[in-house]
């Protein structure tokens, strides 16, 4: 029996000691308090099986009871919350007890609590069973507790946690909630009546502005709405439901304000990644709404994150474009201030340093009061810039907006008072200070410059007397430094009772810029716009007026010069567009320095200059005169650290009262230039009759050129290129000729620069090309031709300035794309070197295309070794002159090392080299021992026609 006693009392210390023992605080209530916060004395223990057990507080006799509760439904296992309250008095307490379902202070940044039911049922270890009372923001339990009575609490939690738990006064508690009740009611009614204001200013403007202010007001409202437990009512949803509600509340501030920024700071507007980061932004919160409805604690965490992103981001932002004085900027530095200060007092809320009663309604106050700002803001920001316009105009009101946006200004004479008024911004045009241009009219006319004051005057006089009309007309009006403007003045008269006129009334348009356009395309029209000469135009005005005045008594008789620059067209192509230019404007300026004040000195083409002597009268004189000229123009030309040296062809008629015009005058000055270019150039001649052969010749070739184009007389013959190690034909090149129906064979060293002159270039380019392409693509078809076979074909350096020269070449590759790995095109160094940087980009482009690129006369023009990796070509070719050296003329020694490090070069670089003009075996036997491999010239056959040249291929294949 002693032993079975034992064993009962070891079991009953077991399970006691697994028990809640009474360790929590008990808490006295006193009668005079209102509320009492009891979380620092409530114990929260989880329960075991659906059930606790614990000791109960000491009652006021002493004694410790032990409890067991069971869980309020079947198969839960909730969580307790412990806690004793004490009455020292000697009067029975009525008390309620408040669990709150949302406390923003002490929330908590990071996965923070969003509210939910806190308490399921409360059971008390003596006296009456608390009764819960209906509370739409809290678990709200009356309870009463009889003097001297210690009870224990156990309260069943329904979402395992009580952040907060307070004691109340009946009366009390009510006051405290109806206090609230007028301060959400006036913060609801603002922030509607802000989010319809804003949303009808957007319907009425549609500015971009408004919608995302709107937007912001909006989100801010639903906050509200939900933060005062009205929308949970409103949607008939419970508080452990409403998690979600409230975290997408959160996520909509952080989407809508950064829409705001975004839009009213015009981020679009300065980079094109603002853009692209806004719409990446925007796709992040559009996923966060759906997180709130899954992770509430996530998408809520996320949300007070970005709402600090955004404080410190604006901040950057706003400050850095009102630094910059952009104005929206400057405007919203207030309002982002005191965001800023939201966001700190709202950290200091959610982490609990601030968790008095009115931090959570300061906390929506404050936002209210950032939409309103906000939303003051976009509006005066819309007012200034004149976005806004309430009402509808009168016609008055919109012709005065009309008037200010013309730029136009107002001019208004009152006749009665001789009273001048202008707009205030003429004042500031003219550099005047304000008003200074008010006053009497005798003012103005001292204003008008000398030469339009008869006119001003006249104007205003004919409206006063006709009493009718208006007056448009171009007047110059003083600047306040002496200088004038021009300016356009309509005006017309206003009438007073008695019919008579009272006011001059109308408008001044600055027209000065349009004057000087207007001047300087007149200027342009008659003169060069590279040297400042006069054109022909102007050129043959002023010789028809020297006619003029020789045909009168006693009148001197004009000697007429025409100056061409020789071989003006190779001096364009060995030192490019640029280069002859200057060398143009300063032929010019020495002409010049040779002639009279009397004398003109015109540029009338690209290359040839006309001159009016009148200064000189003897014939001795005149010569003498063009001597110096040709002399001037013989001179070095110092372009960078190289001299250029040209000549020119100088023509002289002199006229002889005869019944020529101006234009046949100048013609017979050609006709002796002509005769001057006819004997080698570098000469000057005199006008005779015999030389207008020579421009009747010339104007036929002209001629001819286009006939010979439309009727095929170019065509195409081939040089052959022979791999001399093997004996074999390894390409061609194309070579233009033409076969003149009367003429016979055309040397191209003649039509070629004059299809330069004449524009046809292009033509004769495209025709080449495409003669080309098809020769290649019947030896392709007939022969079993190898990748390494070409046809070579040449660019002019007029066709590679030109700016469609890519477009036609693209079109002719597509038309020939089975041949184009045999073609191959030819540009001379000097071609390239003109303009290197353009020239890389157009081989480049050509490269793509799959054409070969070949490099012509290499070390002719520049000593460009140092520029080959910069090209992309795939074959050199050496010149004439470096191959045709004989023993006797002693430059053996010195090009043969030359040749020989050129084909070292292009070996290094893996690029064929071609020599060209191999004419003798000798030369052949030479260039085999340079190692070079391929050549062409008499030696292997001249140019023959395409059929010819199948022949030797066929020759070969057999």
């Amino acid at each position: 029996m002693r032993y079975l006693l034992a064993f009962a009392m070891c079991f009953l210390c077991a399970l006691t000691s697994a028990l809640p023992a009474a360790a929590f605080e008990v808490i006295s209530v006193p009668e005079d308090v209102n509320a009492i916060n009891l979380r620092a004395g409530v114990d929260v223990f989880p329960g075991e099986n659906g059930r606790i057990q614990l000791s109960t507080a000491p009652s006021e006799d002493g004694i410790i009871r032990r409890i067991e509760v069971l869980a309020s439904e079947d198969g839960t296992n909730p969580k307790w919350a412990l806690f004793a309250l004490r009455n020292d008095t000697d009067v029975q307490l009525e008390r309620l007890l408040v669990a709150p379902f949302f406390r923003l202070p002490g929330s908590g940044v990071i996965a923070p609590d969003l509210g939910a039911e806190r308490v399921s049922v409360i059971t008390v270890s003596q006296g009456l069973r608390p009764e819960r009372t209906s509370d739409a923001e809290a678990d709200v339990f009356g309870i009463t507790l009889d003097p001297g009575a210690t009870v224990t609490f156990i309260a069943e939690l329904s979402e395992g946690s009580l952040p907060e738990l307070y004691l109340w006064k009946p009366d009390a508690y009510r006051d405290y909630v109806n206090s609230f009740t007028l301060f959400r009611g006036t913060v609801l009614g603002v922030a509607s009546l802000a989010a319809l204001f804003l949303t009808i200013m957007f319907v009425v403007k549609g500015r971009g502005v408004f919608p995302a202010t709107a937007a912001f007001a909006w989100a801010v409202l639903i906050y509200l709405l939900i933060d005062f437990g009205i929308m949970g009512r409103l949607l008939g949803i419970g508080n452990g439901s409403m998690q979600p509600f409230r975290a997408a509340a959160e996520a909509g501030l952080a989407t809508t304000l950064f829409g705001f920024l975004f839009i009213y700071l015009n981020l679009h507007r300065w980079h094109l990644r603002f853009v692209h980061l806004a719409m990446a932004l925007a796709g992040v919160f559009l996923i966060l709404f759906g997180v709130a409805f899954f992770q509430p604690a996530i998408a809520a965490t996320i949300a007070r994150v970005v709402l600090v992103l955004l404080g410190l981001t604006g901040l950057f932002l706003v400050v850095l474009l009102a630094l910059r004085g952009y104005d929206r900027a400057v405007l919203l530095v207030p309002t982002w201030i005191i965001y800023l200060a939201w966001l700190f007092y709202g950290w200091m809320v959610v982490t609990g340093q601030v968790s008095n009663d009115i931090a959570q309604p300061a906390v929506a106050g404050g936002l209210m009061l950032i939409v309103m700002l906000i939303g003051f803001t976009a509006v005066q920001h819309a007012f200034s810039e004149g976005q806004v316009s309430v009402g509808t105009l009168s016609e008055v009101e919109r012709r005065a907006m009309a008037l200010t946006g013309s730029g136009d200004f107002v001019f208004d004479w009152n006749i009665d008072r001789d009273r001048v008024n202008v707009s205030e911004e003429l004042s500031q045009r003219l550099g005047e200070r304000r008003g200074a241009l008010r006053g009497a009219i005798k003012r103005w006319l001292d204003r008008i410059h000398p030469e339009d004051r008869d006119k001003f005057r006249a104007a205003l006089d004919t409206l006063v007397e006709m009493r009718r009309g208006k007056v448009n007309t171009d007047v110059r009006i003083a600047n306040q430094d002496g200088s004038h403007r021009w300016f356009r003045m309509r005006v017309k008269p206003v009438l007073g009772g008695d019919g008579q006129v009272t006011r001059i009334v109308g408008t001044l348009q600055d027209i000065s810029d349009e004057r000087a356009a207007r001047e300087r395309l007149l200027h342009d029209s008659v003169t060069d716009s590279l040297t400042g000469l006069p054109n022909k135009e102007l050129f043959l005005d002023r010789l028809d007026r020297a006619l003029v005045r020789s045909r009168t008594n006693g009148g001197s008789k004009p000697a007429v010069f025409l100056i061409d620059i020789d071989k003006f067209a190779e001096l364009n192509e060995r030192v490019g567009l640029t280069a002859s230019d200057s060398v143009l404007l300063a032929a010019s300026r020495r002409i010049a320095r040779v002639l009279r004040p009397l004398d003109t000195v015109s540029r009338i083409n690209s290359d040839q200059f006309a001159v009016i002597l009148s200064a000189e009268h003897g014939v001795g004189k005149i010569a003498e005169v063009a001597e110096q000229i040709r002399k001037a123009l013989r001179a070095p030309f110092n372009f960078g650290d190289r001299d250029l040296t040209m000549t020119v062809s100088i023509g002289i008629t002199i006229f002889d009262n005869s019944s020529a015009t101006a234009l046949d005058v100048l013609r017979d000055a050609e006709l002796a230039m002509y005769y001057a270019k006819r004997h080698g150039g570098d000469r000057i001649e005199a006008y005779r009759a015999s030389a207008r052969s020579i421009t009747a010749y010339s104007r036929a070739t002209e001629e001819d050129l286009a006939r010979a184009l439309r009727q095929g007389e170019l065509q195409v013959e081939f040089q052959p290129i022979m791999d001399i190690h093997t004996n074999q034909i390894a390409g061609a090149e194309a070579l233009m000729r033409w076969n003149h129906a009367t003429r016979g064979s055309v040397s191209p060293d003649e039509f070629i620069p004059l299809a330069e002159r004449t524009g046809h270039i292009t033509k004769i380019g495209r025709l080449a090309f495409e003669q080309a392409a098809n020769q290649a693509e019947s030896w392709r078809r007939a022969f079993p031709l190898s990748d390494e076979f070409f046809v070579s074909v040449n660019l002019s350096p007029r066709q590679l300035a030109t700016e469609n020269m890519l477009s036609d070449m693209k079109s002719l590759v597509s038309q020939h794309m089975q041949v184009i790995k045999h073609l191959k095109l030819e540009v001379t160094e000097s071609q390239v070197m003109s303009n290197p940087e353009h020239a890389a980009y157009v081989l480049q482009s050509l490269k793509s295309m799959g054409l070969r690129l070949a490099l012509d006369d290499f070390g002719t023009g520049y000593s460009s070794l140092s520029y080959l990796h910069r090209f992309p070509f795939d074959t050199v070719k050496i010149p004439a002159p470096f191959v045709q050296i004989s023993e006797q003329a002693g430059l053996a020694h010195t090009q043969v090392p030359i040749m020989r490090a050129v084909i070292s070069l292009a070996a290094e670089l893996s690029m064929m080299v071609i020599a060209e003009g191999a004419e003798t075996d000798d030369e052949v036997e030479r260039l085999r021992h340079l190692n070079c491999r391929h050549a062409q010239g008499f030696a292997f056959g001249a140019a023959m026609t395409g059929d010819e040249f199948r022949r030797r291929l066929a020759s070969q294949f057999t």
